[in-house]
């Protein structure tokens, strides 16, 4: 087994490098950007009002203060609204490796201001900083997961896809991490913490020319089937692929002719079942207490009398385990599926969400319901990393016929930055009237999710789209010819396109 692996390993060598190169300036800088603003805030406030009294010669009133940080923070999300309903349309018509190429731009640009923003004594810079990174963001999150998932063999899909996951996590702990007081968490060097992102994304764009375009952007786009096999047979190696090879081509010659704009991805009816299904999954990662779990963490381990100096690296130990439990996510999703992760994780996360508002009610009758509490929040992790957090990302790049990836990606990930924003508002006042009662409006988000799952979607691991669309089509919403619609475009291109090497 280890000489199989190692064998596959040097086969798929130059896909391995592809997907690392993706991932360290795709979802691991959304990760360090969600996570390590939250670090240097007093610092960054601080900043604030020393400018405006600088400038005017008063201190800037509590509420206005408030105001700018809730503004810093909410343009992000404006920004990454912005990029996703561009993403679709860049992508098809320049392709995913220019598109994210311009990406990296955009984050050196913003990293660029946020870093010189204490030197300018400006902190309108950092609001227009935040707001680029809020574009790149959203290109990313609708490229990173669509481009690992063209670029693989089916075999390896469900992994190559879970990586998004995977350094979307690990750029949560890194910003946990280099957030820390120790590190760059400081009143000095918080201009730098921020500023960090540049790095990753300058050493993207030195590599990614390196590496092959999407084939399926050859194959749609560019109409030149041999340039869609040669990027394959450059990431997947000469050995063995004639037969991969051409069921990828067959399965990317089901796409039209051209790619679907979002309107007609809207008005289409065979496509709304897996844009609803879409839309539901990005809505559950919003809506499914991991910002209230991070929250009240803090809460908990004080409530545990552990020490003050210790809570963050506590809350630091959070991370890693979502990290890690990303990690086996991608170990195991080629061998569950990914329905039984989004069903199974739906309803362990659900129970475990039980548990913790009933030791968080009892947790001042004794001390060891307090550690309770911290077992569950960690097992809550567990379950989210393992389950829903790697299997999304598959399975919405796998719903969609090619055609109409790009734009439905545009729409379900447009209804997640709106989440985003509207949970990153509206949570405090969420929690402020309920207190840790609020899980149980996530309780009833994730036991609706995980029957939904259950009972709608189907299993998408090592399946053709044409499989996938049998299993759709038996839905009741939707029932509305979408194999017939696949079968009339994929037929004139059936008879013309050549698959031998």
């Amino acid at each position: 087994m280890t000489v199989s692996f190692f064998l596959e390993f040097v086969q798929y060598r130059q896909l391995f490098q592809m997907v690392i190169v993706l991932g360290m300036s795709g979802t691991l800088l959304i990760g360090f950007q969600v996570s390590v603003i939250t670090y240097p805030s007093q610092d960054i406030k601080s900043f604030i009002n020393e400018t405006w009294l600088q400038r005017y010669g008063v201190s800037l009133p509590p509420d206005r203060l408030a105001v700018l940080w809730s503004f810093i923070i909410s343009i992000y999300c404006l920004g990454g609204l912005l990029g996703c309903l561009w993403s679709g349309s860049l992508a098809v018509r320049y392709g995913k490796k220019k598109t994210l190429i311009c990406s990296n731009f955009i984050i050196i640009v913003g990293a660029l201001l946020i870093g010189s923003s204490k030197m300018a004594r400006s902190f309108e810079i950092i609001l227009m900083g935040r707001f680029l990174y809020g574009i790149s963001a959203g290109l990313c999150l609708n490229i990173h997961g669509p481009y690992l998932g063209e670029i693989s063999p089916k075999k390896f899909r469900g992994l190559a896809t879970t990586t998004a996951a995977i350094f979307f996590s690990l750029g949560k702990a890194l910003g946990q991490i280099l957030g820390l007081r120790d590190l760059l968490g400081t009143e000095a060097l918080w201009p730098l913490l921020l500023a960090l992102c540049g790095f990753p994304a300058l050493l993207q764009l030195l590599l990614l020319p390196f590496f092959p375009e999407s084939p399926l952007y050859f194959l749609i786009q560019r109409k030149d089937a041999d340039a869609c096999r040669k990027a394959m047979k450059d990431l997947w190696g000469e050995r063995h692929q004639q037969t991969e090879i051409e069921e990828a081509l067959k399965e990317m010659a089901i796409a039209g002719s051209k790619n679907l704009s979002i309107w007609e991805v809207v008005r289409q009816p065979s496509l709304r079942w897996p844009l609803l299904i879409a839309i539901l999954l990005v809505a559950s990662l919003q809506l499914c207490g991991l910002s209230a779990i991070y929250f009240y963490a803090f809460e908990v381990f004080r409530t545990a009398r552990l020490e003050e100096p210790l809570i963050p690296y506590v809350t630091l130990g959070i991370g890693l385990c979502e990290f890690a439990s990303v990690v086996l996510c991608s170990c195991i999703i080629d061998r569950l599926g990914r329905r039984v992760l989004l069903w199974g994780g739906f309803g362990m996360m659900a129970f475990t969400l039980a548990l913790l508002v009933l030791t968080l009610s009892l947790q001042d009758q004794s001390p060891w319901i307090s550690y309770s509490s911290i077992a569950l929040i960690f097992l809550f992790i567990t379950f989210y990393g393992s389950g829903p957090s790697g299997a999304i990302f598959s399975v919405m790049v796998e719903i969609f016929r090619p055609d109409a990836r790009p734009s439905a990606l545009a729409v379900a990930g447009s209804f997640s930055w709106l989440g985003l924003f509207i949970t990153g508002i509206g949570f405090p006042f969420v929690v402020e009237a309920l207190g840790h009662y609020c899980f149980l409006i996530f309780f009833g988000v994730l036991i609706g999710m995980g029957l939904f799952t259950y009972l709608f979607i189907p299993e998408t691991k090592g399946r053709s789209i044409l499989d996938i669309t049998e299993d759709l089509n038996r839905i009741p919403l939707g029932k509305r010819s979408t194999l017939p619609a696949l079968e009339r475009s994929s037929a004139p291109r059936s008879h013309s396109l050549c698959t031998k090497l």
